[in-house]
């Protein structure tokens, strides 16, 4: 388990922990400010999740362990922000079905067809369009 980066100290339970088998990491040089040790080290880490198939780099740093540290972290964030999209997602279609399957109330019935009366004697008194 880890703390949720939204509400620290708050353990997300909706992510499990990263488990190795389940990652592939690639390793190329990242260019850029660091010097020549960032250009001939690789130190750009990818991970990507396979069962996801979500994928992240890091690169700021010039050492590949602290961007290791740094991808494992991003792709946790990721993976936990998608979750609580899911989630959030079913909560939302649940809600949804419990409100299209709920009557309207007799009262909001007779409002709706008072309108569309309405409606209907207000086009009525417009005549044809065609008329002479």
């Amino acid at each position: 388990m880890h703390s949720s980066s939204r509400y620290p100290g708050i353990v997300s339970k909706a992510v499990r922990p990263l488990n190795d088998d389940e990652l592939e990491e690639t390793f190329t040089h990242s260019g850029g400010p660091g010097g020549q040790h960032a250009n001939k080290v690789a130190t750009r880490v990818t991970l990507k999740h396979l069962p996801t198939g979500l994928q992240v780099s890091a690169d700021g740093e010039r050492s590949q362990q602290a961007n290791r540290k740094k991808a494992r972290q991003k792709l946790t964030l990721a993976l936990e922000r998608r979750a609580l999209r899911q989630a959030q997602l079913r909560r939302h279609q649940a809600e949804k079905a419990r409100r299209q399957q709920s009557p309207r109330p007799k009262s909001l019935k007779r409002r709706l067809v008072k309108s569309k009366r309405h409606r209907s004697m207000v086009k009525a008194r417009r005549g044809s369009v065609f008329a002479d």
